[in-house]
Parts: C-alpha cells; structure tokens; sequence
C-alpha cells in the first residue's frame, strides 16, 4: 500500500513537493486554506486586469527547468517565458536613470553615463560580473544542492575549498564599492538583496548572485503571470494523483505520544490520518501555531526576518510609455531607508519602491489601452512598537510613490490615471497567508540563519514531519524553494523507498573534528 503524505500548504514548495512525490508513487493530499494555489505567487484578477500578488521576476531559468525535466516534461510544453529587453529602469532620487540590460553595449554605455568613459569602466565590470559568476556557481552548489541535514553535513572538509571562494566577511554593498565609483551605480548593483528581504548592509556577499543571474541569463516573465508556474506544477501533480483540497485551513498537525506526526485537523474538526506531514506553511508559523509548544519554537519566533512590503495593486486607465516591466525607484537617502525598515520596523521616510507593469510584456495582463501595475514598497514587519500605524504608513506610501512618479518621469497628474486599488501590508500577509509577523520572505538570511543553522528539511522534534519552504533549508526566492522541493524528494525516497541509513555515530564525530579543524583555520585568517 502506498505511503500517504499530506502537505500543508499549496504554495511553491508545497506544489512542487506534491508533484515530485505522487510521480514516485506516494499517495499525496494536499490541503490549503485559500480558495486558489501559489500562496504568495497567487493571481488576483480586477475588471480585465492581472495581479502577480508577490514574485514578477522570473530568475535562475535553468531551476526551472530542471524541476519539469526531474517530472518527466518539457517546460516549453506547459510555460511560455518571455525575456525583458531592458531588465530595469533604475530611478534615482535627481531624475536620472540608469537602463540595466542584458544587452552588453548598452549596458556599457549606460554605465558609462555614470562611471565615466573608456577602457577601466568596463573592466572594473567584468571584475565584477566575474566574482559574481563565482558566488553563483559557488553558491548553488554549496546552499542549494547540499541538504545539511546533520551537523556533520555542514562540518565537511569538502564545503571549505566553497567557503574560501564566497567572500563570507563581506557585504553586498561592500563588494560593489570595490567595483563601482559612483553611489548611483552602487544602489544599482545593491537594491537586488531585497528579492531576499534583505539591507545589502548586511547581505552575505555571496548574494550578489542575483546581479549575475539578471545580466548573464537575464529577466524573464511567464505569459499569463507567474502563477502560471504553480498551475503547471498542479496539473503534473493530480496527474500522477495528487489530490488539491481548497478552503481546508488547518487548525493543528497531530502529535501522538511519542512525538510522532498522524495527520491534520482542520479548523471544521475534521481529522485527516497519514503516515508523513509535510508543512509548506510558514515554518515560524507552523512550530509556533501549529505544533505542541517547544522552547525550540517559542526560539525560532524571536529570529531575524525579512522585511514586508507595502503592495498596491493599480488599474490604470491609459498607458504608461515612461515605464518598463520592471522599475526601480531608489532613495537618495539609501542607507538610511534599509535602517528605517529592519532596525525600526517601520516605513522610511524616503522609501525606495518597486513597480511591475506585466503589460508591457504580457498584454493579457490589462485590457487593450491601458496598464496594470503592481507596486511593492519595502516596510518593516510587525513588531512589539505600539506607535505603528499601518493605515498611515499604507497612506504615507502612497504619496511617495504617486509623486515619485509624477516628479521623477515628469508625469502630470498621475493619481487621476489609477482606476482601481488594492492594497496588502503586513497584516494581510499575515492574515491571509499566515506569515509570521507579516514578513513576506521568512526567516532572514544571516550566516547565523542559513545552510545547517537554518531549519531543517525534516523536523528534529517530530518524528515524520517536514518542512519545505522559504523559512526552512535552503531558503527563501521561487528557485531556491524549488531546490528544497528537490532536496526533500531526495530525503524521503531514501528514507521510505529505498531504506537508506545514516552515517555511524564514529563517522559523524571524525567528519565534525576535521571539519571544525578547517572552519577554526578559516576564521583564524578572515577575522579581521
């Protein structure tokens, strides 16, 4: 008989999981409390208008890929991606702008416009595009390939020819400043660590391999939106069996005496048995609201976040030509801005914004003659501050945005151009997705909170739970998800297919020794 699996959640892990596991012959239920799938990568529809409600940027094609090659399908089959011919507009606080592109001569000469001309500009780029390069080869193979279930999977003599390569006592900005002279070309090659939710002040290095991804393979955008990737994912699941059940919020996952995951109850008080959990809702959320309480949970709740967003979802009524798929508006005031959102969980004075019109790429996505924009202003998440009030911050960063927009492409009267408005913050990201303390991403990703210290694919609490998502092993962003979805396939097949054992305890310490050893050289000449 076959082993059933139930999964909280219809998100991207979530999706992802259920279809790789139901191809392997699992019996796969999914439940999810919405109405529709993708959690964040859902779709919301307005008067011929299409809203991506979280991720536009379709990054890291080859993942992708990957996933629907692993399911036996052709991704061309069941996606069409469509590649931006500019990848931004980058707006600065003076009016200027810098167009980011794939296209390497005008990038040069964009570049130029800000770094000056000749020879050492571009080179001073190819430095930087090469040790980018190396972050992203590194990095996939080391964060998103690697499961570190154990200790000893992290303490691994193997990962610090890896380590030596990522720059690990860096930060993003730092890093640009060895490349770039100016400030404005700094934002530009910074502002990406918030696709993590992140200040690039204190992004890892290695985290500018979204800059690489966005020149080297460029940004892309799936015709009829990015859910469309999740529709896809869901079809190839209920082929192989899956079974998607909607509107079912669940209200707890069933620990036996033993600490042993049973099954599901949902907020109805229907109980649903199975002989594998598997949580793709928020995992702060899931250990804090969903399981028996731990001090391992009541910890993970006082972690560092993401940040969360202040969102509008905009119908406009003409088109916008000043506007690209995808734009940048940045603050003169950066620093300042990413103190105000994770050292004061609030709104910044200045705040920086970004604007997604996926009809200039898509023109399904708003009815003919007009435009579709999805705005996405970066804001602290809830906090223990009883000063916060949301309903002015979603005012004050409307303002800034409308002028912003009016000022900086000097364009007139263009609060009379929104025909339509809907608005999520921090509380609708938690309400509505249960996200713990309405942080959009997660867990955040300091070194502290990343690879084995992040939490695991499979909970070392409860026995047969598990975890797949942006809070847990290897991280947050669509293609790292995808990865875990991967990763976690790779771990139950071994564990319930194929009947594999851990390591020996004598192994394990060796391998830690030696491993600790080397780690112990690395900080010793990277400490100062």
């Amino acid at each position: 008989m076959a082993i059933k699996i139930i999964i909280i959640g219809s998100g991207v892990g979530g999706t992802a999981a259920a279809a790789r596991l139901s191809k392997k012959g699992f019996q796969v239920e999914v439940y999810e409390k919405n109405s529709y799938n993708g959690g964040r990568c859902s779709i919301i529809r307005h008067n011929g208008h299409r809203f991506d409600q979280g991720p536009s940027l379709y990054l890291m094609p080859k993942i992708f890929e990957e996933t629907f090659k692993d399911l036996g399908e052709d991704i061309k089959d069941h996606i069409e991606i469509l590649q931006c011919k500019i990848n931004y507009y980058i707006n600065f606080h003076d009016g200027q702008q810098f167009q980011h592109s794939c296209n390497l001569s005008k990038l040069q000469r964009s570049l130029e416009n800000f770094e000056g001309e000749g020879e050492e500009t571009l080179l001073r780029f190819f430095d930087f595009l090469k040790e980018t390069h190396v972050h992203y080869r590194k990095s996939i193979e080391l964060a998103m390939r690697t499961d570190f279930q154990n200790w000893y999977d992290f303490f691994n003599i193997k990962h610090i020819p890896t380590l030596l390569n990522l720059h690990l006592h860096s930060s993003v900005y730092t890093r640009a400043c060895k490349y770039f002279k100016s400030d404005y070309m700094r934002k530009a090659f910074t502002f990406q660590t918030m696709y993590m939710g992140m200040s690039p002040y204190d992004g890892l290095a290695p985290y500018n391999l979204l800059q690489y991804t966005e020149i080297a393979e460029g940004i892309w955008y799936p015709k009829g939106g990015f859910h469309s990737v999740l529709e896809s994912l869901e079809k190839i699941a209920v082929k192989h069996g899956a079974k998607f059940n909607y509107n079912s919020d669940v209200q707890e996952i069933i620990t036996d005496e033993n600490g042993v995951a049973k099954g599901i109850k949902l907020q109805n008080g229907n109980v649903i048995n199975s002989d594998i959990v598997i949580c793709n809702a928020d995992a702060v959320y899931a250990y804090n609201k969903l399981l028996p309480k731990t001090s391992y949970a009541e910890k993970l709740g006082k972690k560092k976040l993401t940040s969360s967003s202040i969102s509008f979802y905009w119908s406009i009524n003409q088109v916008i030509p000043q506007m690209s798929v995808h734009n940048i508006f940045l603050s003169e005031q950066y620093k300042p801005s990413f103190d105000q959102i994770f050292e004061d969980h609030s709104l910044p004075d200045e705040p920086s914004f970004y604007v997604n019109v996926p009809s200039h790429i898509d023109p399904t996505a708003a009815p003919e003659g007009k435009d579709t924009f999805v705005i996405l202003v970066p804001v602290g998440h809830i906090s223990d501050r009883t000063d916060i009030d949301f309903d002015d911050l979603v005012k004050r960063a409307r303002e800034h945005v409308i002028n912003s927009i009016e000022k900086r492409l000097k364009i007139s009267n263009f609060r009379s151009m929104i025909e339509h408005e809907m608005v999520n913050d921090p509380r609708t990201w938690q309400s509505e997705f249960n996200l713990w303390k309405g942080s959009v991403l997660g867990l955040s990703h300091s070194f502290f909170q990343v690879a084995y210290f992040r939490p695991s694919l499979k909970c070392k609490i409860f026995e047969n739970l598990y975890f797949v998502g942006a809070s847990v092993q290897p991280g947050t962003g669509v293609p790292v998800v995808l990865c875990g979805a991967k990763l976690l396939e790779k771990q139950l097949c071994a564990r319930f297919l194929e009947g594999k054992v851990e390591m020996n305890t004598w192994s394990k310490y060796v391998s830690f020794l030696i491993g600790l050893l080397v780690l112990l050289i690395f900080w010793f000449f990277f400490r100062f």
